[in-house]
């Protein structure tokens, strides 16, 4: 989305640049001193975040020290699969802010945010198998950034009954953003601030709410930063990830400015390009080391349904509408492993690229707690128990795998499972089922209870009895008919002993394969 400055107005025009900052500065001394209701700004390091953090700066600064009576906790997210240009310059500023802070003897606390290792991207994607991240299955958003957040102003909250969040929102961004703001601040239960969406007892503050993105550039410009670090190194960096290489000095409305670049994830795969990345990597020598990143990037932006098992996550089969080709689930093993490769893989072209700058040289696209997680998805949950991320560690960077064992008394291990593979005809449904069985066997073996132990024999049947993707495609459709049958049946209908006979024959016919892969195997 770009920016409405051709139709919004610019927040200085009226009374100018050094008045206009000059009353919100004396808002946000107001709104501060009014209550003793902790302050949360998000901060991402982007123009906007920095512009609004900029304001809380220098109207607390202008207060005696026995008017700074409560917190304000800046938070960034750092999603760990960030672009790693834009993740430098977060750290190092929270470095620089948090020190500034503690120097002027500021209430301002920085609190860098990560998702727990179980919601981060590479453990999902990887370990899980869940397909790159469409618009209509969005799993990463939630994981990544909100829930992060929220646990830490529900956290704020609890132990203080209530928040205030700051953030760098602005109708100017789209449509979309203005109309949501506009119905937030229909109900607003104090001057300037509005109910969090979502979370109780949490109210939303937006000071540059009405700034164009010229507003916020000319006041990044003209305004130095408080706590010491350099705006204009921030709009080198817009300029360098904008697809024409320019932010231009603006003077008319007509006037391109640089607010068109999207800093985020460098794995998003819900915009049809990276052009941040793109453009960074076109328009300077020195960031042409991101491009198997970019590459990377782009291969899971591909079509995927041929690296995708037939089966949902639960083992269930479902049919597109009108089709009888199954819906694909998630990535097979062999796909996860390959993920896995790739991803080692271009870790250590960065790493060993001497072009690589100092700053990101020990680069980590993926943490060796993300790998043991993956290791553990692979082998407890889904019963992988060849355990080959060590395998893949060992074959891509040359270096033994530093993870603990997953489990030592497992007695299969990678040779073993080769063999089962051989002997089961390399028939991967039947190597599936067999593998799953020994190893629920075994983990019941000792066990003095084994109440749940026939639910998973079931569900491995259940997961694997397909003779193969046609017959597992046959049995859906059959399911469906047989939906379809009962669903157009009223009550009573279903008393007469024909109906009752059409119906078996299909339940019959969708519950046959279970005795006979179960007796083969």
């Amino acid at each position: 989305m770009t920016d409405s400055s051709t139709s919004r107005q610019s927040s200085f025009a009226e009374a100018g640049l050094r008045k206009t900052v000059e009353a919100h500065l004396a808002e946000i001394k107001k709104l501060y001193s009014e209550d003793q209701i902790p302050w949360i700004v998000g901060y991402s390091g982007g123009k906007d975040s920095t512009a609004t953090l900029q304001l809380i700066w220098l109207a607390i600064s202008q207060l005696q020290n026995d008017k700074r009576h409560k917190p304000i906790f800046v938070i960034s997210t750092d999603t760990l699969v960030e672009n790693p240009v834009v993740s430098a310059w977060v750290t190092k500023s929270l470095a620089v802010m948090n020190a500034a802070a503690r120097e002027r003897g500021l209430p301002i606390f920085v609190e860098q945010l990560k998702p727990k290792v179980s919601d981060t991207f590479w453990v999902n994607l990887i370990g899980r198998g869940y397909p790159a991240p469409r618009p209509k299955f969005r799993w990463c958003t939630e994981r990544l950034k909100i829930k992060p957040v929220d646990e830490f102003i529900n956290s704020v909250v609890k132990q203080n009954g209530e928040a205030i969040v700051i953030l760098g929102t602005r109708k100017a961004e789209s449509a979309v953003r203005a109309a949501r703001i506009n119905r937030s601040e229909m109900g607003r239960v104090r001057d300037h601030l509005s109910p969090h969406p979502e979370l109780p007892n949490a109210y939303v503050y937006a000071p540059i709410v009405d700034w164009t993105n010229d507003d916020v550039w000319l006041f990044l410009m003209q305004v130095k930063n408080p706590w010491g670090y350099n705006n204009k190194d921030l709009l080198t960096m817009y300029q360098g990830a904008s697809q024409d290489g320019e932010c231009p000095l603006v003077v008319d409305t007509t006037t391109p400015s640089c607010g068109d670049s999207r800093f985020g994830c460098w794995v998003c795969t819900l915009v049809d390009k990276d052009k941040s990345m793109s453009a960074m990597v076109q328009n300077d020598q020195e960031k042409a080391w991101m491009e198997p990143m970019l590459s990377l990037r782009n291969d899971l932006d591909g079509h995927d349904h041929d690296k995708r098992d037939f089966r949902r996550m639960n083992g269930t089969v479902q049919l597109f509408r009108e089709r009888d080709d199954p819906i694909p689930g998630p990535y097979t093993v062999t796909s996860r492993e390959d993920w896995l490769r790739k991803l080692l893989t271009v870790q250590e072209t960065v790493r060993r690229n001497p072009k690589t700058p100092e700053l990101v040289r020990n680069i980590e696209l993926i943490s060796l707690e993300e790998l043991q997680e993956i290791r553990r998805l692979w082998v407890v949950e889904k019963y992988e128990i060849e355990d080959t991320v060590p395998k893949i560690y060992l074959e891509v960077t040359g270096n033994p795998f530093e993870g603990a064992p997953i489990d030592s008394n497992q007695p299969f291990h990678h040779e073993e499972m080769q063999l089962l593979k051989e002997s089961c005809d390399d028939d991967p449904l039947r190597f599936e089922l067999v593998r799953e069985l020994l190893e629920v066997e075994r983990r019941y073996r000792g066990s003095a209870r084994r109440s749940d132990l026939f639910k998973r024999l079931e569900s491995a049947f259940k997961r694997s009895f397909y003779e193969d993707v046609d017959d597992a495609s046959a049995v859906a459709k059959e399911k469906q008919q047989l939906r379809s049958i009962v669903e157009s049946l009223r009550g009573d209908e279903l008393d007469f002993p024909e109906t009752r006979a059409a119906v078996g024959q299909v339940m019959d016919r969708t519950d046959r394969s279970i005795p006979k892969k179960a007796a083969q195997s």
